[in-house]
């Protein structure tokens, strides 16, 4: 399948960061001597339990994505299975990460803290409304003829871009929650570290402070 294969895998490249939201807010590792305050622990606490199953699901929809771009011969309709179910994932996956931290509300004596939480919620919960609007333009692709299909799934591609652009500010939103105590309390968090570890990346490096 000649035709779309060169879509897939810039479709891949484009998206493969997706996780990196998820990083930023479970990437976090025990750096400091003094402990932060118990209420804030319990912040984290909440908005780290919630974390591993959407992680994981958004990870696992990256990894389909991926899988895809290197079979230069699936079906059409195949492919928009695959795309339609993983772009799915993504959405109800920082759906889910965006109502864990509105759950949580702000974090406890951190200066603009609900500020910082109020913004990163609302990054997540617009990528989920981007890859559910991906999925909506997946599911109306022409699978019949690969040639529109192919033009349909390039459309899907740019689009892919600009969620890379909201991916990146996103991630910003979060690294700007994820500050000093709050960082603290949530490397005190099995259900962080657990995250952390599932999602791809390396050893987070220690922060000292």
């Amino acid at each position: 399948m000649e035709g779309t294969n060169p879509v897939n895998k810039k479709l891949a490249a484009a998206l493969s960061g997706g996780a990196v939201l998820v990083v930023a807010v479970s990437g976090c590792s025990d750096s400091g001597e003094k402990g932060p305050d118990p209420k804030l622990v319990s912040w984290a606490k909440t908005v780290c339990d919630a974390v591993p199953a959407p992680n994981a699901k958004i990870r696992s929809a990256n990894a389909a994505i991926a899988a895809i771009a290197t079979d230069s011969n699936l079906p059409p309709k195949s492919a928009q299975k695959t795309y339609a179910e993983a772009f799915q994932d993504m959405a109800d996956g920082y759906k889910a990460l965006a109502d864990a931290l509105d759950t949580a509300g702000a974090p406890p004596g951190v200066d603009g803290g609900a500020k910082l939480q109020r913004d990163a919620a609302k990054n997540l919960a617009g990528l989920s409304s981007s890859y559910a609007e991906l999925k909506k333009k997946v599911d109306g692709l022409d699978t019949k003829d690969q040639g529109k299909f192919a033009r349909g799934l390039k459309d899907v591609a740019s689009q892919s871009k600009e969620i890379g652009k909201q991916s990146d500010s996103g991630t910003q939103a979060l690294k700007r929650l994820e500050q000093e105590d709050v960082k603290k309390a949530m490397a005190k968090q099995p259900s962080c570290k657990v995250a952390a570890s599932s999602s791809g990346s390396p050893t987070a490096p220690a922060t000292a402070g």
